[in-house]
């Protein structure tokens, strides 16, 4: 409590805060034509890269005192955030009732990172840091998870904090730019990746959101509750969807992997 109360006391962080968001949305929606489609760039990706590039050393603008206070104002600025997104799941609540096994299914979507990842880890030589690296998009339940199954000083505990760590700060850069190349395609119905935005991440699925809503902001409003009531359901049911099915199905597949790469069984197989 101490702690929150210094940082919301810090005016240097409230500054430059101010000072990014004036410059981001100064600088507004960009989208970018591209042979393979659409990119947009929008104030919450400037506000990312440019309050990494403050966050320097070498430019000496942020002192380590005042990135501690940041990361306990983010806690604050998540709850405001989460408010925000609940006045908007329930003037739409009937819509996503309707909906509603859509949004169960979609978890089944997140098994696909397992599915693209872990024969790339494989392939690049990592060994059973694929499985945590590649079983989920490494946020904090899986974190929690691996920590009690493996132990994070485990192989499958390194493969997942370096996923959690990249994650952490370019997740959502990634997310805001592959979403709107993915729905520039036109392939998918934007309510359905509005759906995919919620991957338990906040800041990831606020970014894709983002990139959605500048692609068809007549479908703003509906698009924020997709999303916001799909990463809801993802913290609540991707723990037991990970580890009842997703860390199982990555066990198979790092063990058809390994087999196909080297001809031989797993050395280090633990499950």
């Amino acid at each position: 409590m101490e702690d929150s109360l210094r940082a919301l006391k810090n005016v240097k962080i409230h500054f430059l805060a101010l000072v990014l968001t004036i410059v981001c949305e100064f600088l507004g929606t960009k989208i970018i034509k591209l042979p393979i489609g659409s990119i947009v760039f929008f104030p919450m990706l400037y506000a990312i890269v440019l309050g990494l590039l403050i966050g320097l050393p070498r430019f000496g603008i942020l002192s380590l005192p005042d990135q501690e206070d940041s990361s306990y104002l983010i806690n604050l600025s998540v709850m405001l955030l989460l408010a925000r997104y609940g006045t908007l799941v329930g003037p739409n609540f009937f819509k996503i009732i309707n909906s509603g096994l859509a949004l169960i299914l979609q978890e089944f979507g997140n098994l696909g990172t397992a599915v693209c990842a872990i024969p790339v880890a494989v392939w690049i030589g990592l060994k059973r840091e694929a499985v945590g690296a590649g079983f989920s998009l490494a946020r904090e339940g899986s974190l929690a998870l691996v920590s009690e199954v493996y132990g994070l000083n485990s192989p499958e505990g390194r493969g997942l904090m370096g996923v959690y760590i990249c994650g952490t700060l370019f997740g959502s850069i990634f997310y805001g730019l592959m979403a709107s190349l993915v729905a520039s395609w036109g392939i998918f119905s934007i309510e359905a990746q509005a759906m995919a935005a919620g991957t338990g991440s906040a800041s990831m699925m606020t970014a894709t959101v983002g990139a959605l809503q500048a692609l068809h902001p007549e479908k703003a409003e509906i698009i924020a509750a997709y999303g916001a009531a799909s990463n809801m359901l993802t913290g609540l049911d991707g723990l037991y969807m990970s580890l009842f099915i997703g860390l199982p199905m990555s066990n198979w597949l790092y063990k058809v992997c390994y087999r196909v790469k080297y001809g031989v069984k797993p050395e280090d197989e633990k499950a």
